[in-house]
């Protein structure tokens, strides 16, 4: 009798690789870790080298190189990833002393939004970013790193090319796809267009990738967007409308998360779903709470909108998956930080109402009441337009109207606000 064999495809040993310049210079290599968990991949060990000066060769000296080549024999690993840029001389150099792909962080990620893309602009998107980085890489020794994930990595659609394709090829798909890319964003462009028509305001969900945008959707509207506990599990914008107090409409729109040293061929090649931030009324920045490095990343997040033009909106920032912490001085800790943070768990569902009044105040302005003369009509029907009346009563020859305006309108009836009895 033959004996029983596994047939499933083991998972890629990924060694992983950080090069500083100097002790402490930057954090572990656990996001590394993560982006790599992403894409199924088991890590067999990671190290980091501490370098004097950089090397053109492999980005270090020649010795330690060696190194880390013997290392990556002894354990058996299938490539080595990078926490940093490789130039293409020396992801070549790297393949040629190992004998294993060489990788560097902005492959991983570019093969994360590959195995990701579910929509035909994501997949065009990916595709275009996957052949810029490529294109001076074209002796790069390929790996399938997607296939962990039933993947798409240089393998569906139009992003469909390997890494030795001739550079000519290259280049005329590249050129293809931005024509591709340049209608639909055409597209995009009519439907926000439609959107502020319709004249209802929009607020977009911005943050570090997995900080849990998509859950904060979920629960705020009920939404059914994908939501793991992943690196980009989102990539395509998702809106959805929230019906705030008084049925007034509001629309929601989840945007693809945001990371340290993104790859510019990816914001480059996604800047017209970045955008989505800038067009919106106001921004919720949602920081995962429990996360040592937010403050890390609460910056990486300011630096992209800034980029975008998006950073001088009105922001709410939301201090999600309180329900992880432990120790309640930790959230005393967080709201000192960032004054005026909301604490909330998209999980549990806790402190979603004093968001949404907080996105009203911001939206439409504080609660007022203003007391008009009774041949003023003009005045409340202006209350009408510009913001939300929630009650109006004719009281002997003035009418008191309480309504939620905007500061520029309060501040134009500053001489009929109601002063507390």
């Amino acid at each position: 009798m033959k004996e029983p064999y596994e047939t499933r495809e083991q998972p890629k040993r990924a060694f992983l690789v950080g090069i500083r310049e100097k002790r402490g210079e930057e954090e572990s290599l656990q996001e590394l870790a993560g982006l790599a968990d992403t894409l199924g991949l088991e890590i067999a060990a990671q190290e980091t080298v501490y370098i004097r000066e950089r090397h053109p060769k492999f980005g270090m000296g020649t010795g330690k190189a060696a190194e880390l080549a013997e290392k990556a024999a002894s354990l058996s690993a299938d490539c080595l990833i990078f926490d940093g840029e490789l130039s293409p001389s020396q992801q070549r150099n790297w393949e040629t002393m190992t004998g294993i792909p060489a990788i560097d962080r902005q492959e991983l990620i570019i093969q994360i939004f590959a195995s990701r893309a579910k929509t035909r602009e994501a997949e065009l998107q990916v595709a275009l970013a996957e052949l810029s980085y490529s294109l001076p890489r074209l002796r790069h020794k390929y790996i399938d790193l997607a296939r962990q994930r039933g993947g798409s990595y240089g393998s569906k659609g139009a992003g469909e090319t390997r890494l030795e394709t001739d550079r000519r090829l290259v280049e005329k798909r590249i050129f293809t796809l931005e024509q591709e890319l340049a209608e639909v964003r055409k597209n995009r462009e009519l439907q926000r267009k439609k959107r502020e028509r319709r004249g209802i305001p929009s607020c977009a969900l911005v943050g570090y990738t997995n900080a849990g945008k998509s859950s904060l959707l979920n629960a705020m509207t009920k939404a059914d967007v994908l939501v793991e506990d992943k690196r980009f599990a989102t990539l395509d914008t998702t809106t959805r409308q929230l019906e705030l107090r008084k049925g007034r409409p509001l629309l929601l729109i989840d945007t693809v998360g945001f990371i340290r040293r993104l790859p510019h061929t990816l914001v480059d090649a996604f800047r017209s779903t970045l955008e989505e931030a800038a067009h919106a009324d106001m921004l919720i920045h949602v920081l995962d709470a429990s996360d040592p490095n937010l403050d890390r990343y609460f910056e990486t997040t300011r630096s992209v909108l800034r980029e975008l033009g998006a950073d001088t909106l009105p922001m709410i920032t939301a201090l999600n998956k309180t329900d992880r912490l432990e120790n309640p001085e930790t959230l005393k800790s967080l709201r000192k930080r960032y004054s005026g943070g909301i604490p909330i768990s998209a999980k549990d569902r806790t402190g979603l109402d004093e968001l949404v009044l907080r996105m009203e105040e911001s939206l439409f302005g504080e609660i007022t009441r203003f007391r008009f003369p009774q041949d003023r009509h003009d005045l409340s029907g202006l209350l009408r337009r510009s913001g939300t009346v929630l009650s109006e009563q004719y009281e002997g020859a003035a009418i008191q109207v309480e309504a939620r305006v905007e500061t520029r309108i309060r501040e134009m009836l500053r001489e009929y606000v109601a002063t507390a009895e």
